[in-house]
């Protein structure tokens, strides 16, 4: 704990700025913190593996994915949406069956009603409904409307509750996009065309590059502070600024000369950056114990 004497604060108030202090140095409270720029990820990276796209993809929503991890994702979906459909109709097989059976055991018991009563020449009285109800005059409640044979502790093991078994409903046959949750189809996947920085000079890797990646109309380079946008018809990645500035007047694409719609503009999904103005929220809590003085 914080001492007083080494805080100048002698009195007997636990301050809030020593509060703070102790939890930040033992583990309690919730912890906040902004989350800079190498915990996000970049704007060419696939949503899924976080890492560079080799052959990327882009959704409708504009979200970026590597395509083999996609396509195995989508792979993945079908296969569980085949074992769950297979699980549903071995349920519903299973209660057609016990449905059968208890329609052959009432047709049965209706039966041999029928053949002792045709056997039986003899006359019997017709029973009284009102007969067959006991008499609680006199019997403990617990033990009373028949029950005197039957054991009232619900903790002897013959008779507490069975669990049932758990119905399992209808599998959706949708696949969903792992980031928007939106239907995902392999058809609607749109292939994107980055365009390579041209310099003789660099001689790194591309991975290591800092500045891999430009506009294909203007040449600017392209980073996660950059908003950049897809151009459907060839998969082109732009700037925003482009956009707005040079195909918006006419939209025609400035490259092949096509007529574009106001759907064939996807906005890129980026990764984010430190800056507060590129995402919504870019900031991490973790919850633990709470500090009690």
């Amino acid at each position: 704990m914080t001492r007083h004497a080494r805080n100048c604060t002698a009195g007997a108030v636990y301050t809030y700025h020593e509060k703070k202090k102790d939890a930040a140095s033992s583990g309690f409270g919730t912890s906040s913190r902004r989350l800079g720029k190498d915990s996000v990820k970049s704007f060419d990276c696939c949503s899924l593996t976080l890492q560079p796209c080799h052959n990327p993809v882009i959704t409708k929503d504009g979200y970026l994915f590597d395509k083999e991890a996609i396509l195995t994702y989508i792979i993945t979906k079908k296969k569980e949406h085949t074992r769950k459909m297979k699980e549903y109709e071995r349920q519903l097989k299973q209660d057609e069956e016990e449905q059968n059976e208890k329609l052959n055991a009432e047709n049965k018991k209706k039966l041999d009603k029928f053949i002792s009563t045709e056997k039986n020449i003899i006359s019997t009285k017709v029973p009284n409904p009102a007969d067959e109800i006991p008499s609680t005059s006199g019997a403990i409640s617990n033990v009373s409307l028949g029950k005197r044979k039957e054991l009232p502790s619900f903790w002897v093991p013959s008779q507490t509750p069975a669990a049932k078994i758990a119905r399992i409903e209808k599998p959706d046959g949708k696949i969903y996009c792992p980031i928007s949750n939106k239907p995902l189809k392999a058809k609607d996947l749109i292939d994107v065309k980055f365009t390579l920085v041209k310099d003789a000079s660099d001689k790194k890797s591309l991975i290591a590059k800092e500045n891999r990646y430009m506009c294909a109309v203007t040449h600017d380079i392209l980073n996660n502070s950059v908003p950049c946008a897809v151009l459907k018809t060839t998969g082109d990645v732009v700037t925003m600024e482009c956009v707005e500035k040079l195909i918006k007047k006419d939209m025609i694409h400035p490259l092949s000369n096509e007529k574009l719609e106001e759907s064939d503009i996807i906005p890129l999904e980026r990764g984010g950056t430190g800056f507060a103005i590129t995402n919504d929220n870019l900031q991490a809590k973790e919850e633990r114990p709470a500090l009690q003085c």
